[in-house]
């Protein structure tokens, strides 16, 4: 008997644990990546340059990273990503990130995690699903306030920007030997079958209910940039 109700204890968990990380937890994950970004963009004088997001190829948001059991041996979370198609925004693609370094605040309990993939090289090693920030690759601090310093090679060199947000303060982040990759279990949980990064963040999957708040909020945040710059040239 004593058995039988360890057994079905453990059951009960795991089907708890799934039940979590399903269809309304990646809804969840999707509305507070739309929020975070939100939050941002509405103090433009501490955030990302407009020059950035305008230029940016691919947008990735990492909510409250820290929180709800995502640190585990080191920092650990899930987000969402979308690139750049022919036909707008693509219909995001779910990531985990974890292991390396960051330079997050000391002491952060809660992390809001922003990764721009800035160039081709970048969006190409994003899209085969195991990305390594690394030398190179690594995702540099990005630069902060309405205009990037002049001094900046953002535009040439660097794959990917990083930026975080924690206890009100949002600053640009250096990020090195974290891994990128694609979150299996989410994707199924949202989109009913594993479906590829590829295909994804090509523009190639139907977005469905329930990525509305954050492709809303990476459109608005582009738009709002794409205003300020278009005003400030005449």
């Amino acid at each position: 008997m004593k058995k039988y109700r360890i057994g079905l204890l453990t059951l009960s968990l795991a089907t708890f644990a799934f039940a979590k990380s399903g269809r309304p937890a990646t809804e969840d994950r999707l509305h507070a990546a739309g929020t975070s970004l939100n939050e941002i963009m509405a103090a433009p004088d501490k955030g990302i340059p407009e020059e950035v997001l305008t230029g940016a190829k691919c947008v990735a948001v990492i909510p409250h990273m820290g929180k709800g059991g995502f640190i585990v041996g080191g920092e650990h979370g899930r987000g969402v990503v979308t690139c750049r198609t022919k036909t707008g925004w693509s219909a995001p693609a779910f990531i985990s990130i974890g292991g390396g370094n960051f330079g997050f605040q000391a002491g952060a309990q809660e992390v809001d995690l922003v990764v721009l993939f800035m160039n081709d090289a970048g969006v190409k090693k994003l899209l085969s699903s195991k990305f390594e920030l690394s030398g190179e690759a690594s995702a540099a601090a990005g630069p902060v306030g309405r205009h990037a310093s002049a001094g900046t090679d953002w535009k040439m060199n660097t794959e990917a920007l990083s930026y975080s947000r924690s206890k009100g303060l949002f600053a640009g982040v250096a990020v090195d030997g974290a891994v990128i990759q694609q979150d299996n279990d989410s994707t199924k949980a949202f989109y009913g079958k594993n479906v590829s990064f590829d295909k994804t963040l090509s523009g190639n999957v139907h977005a469905p209910s329930g990525t509305d708040s954050f492709l809303a909020a990476v459109r608005a945040a582009e738009h709002k940039a794409a205003a300020h710059e278009a005003a400030e040239a005449k």
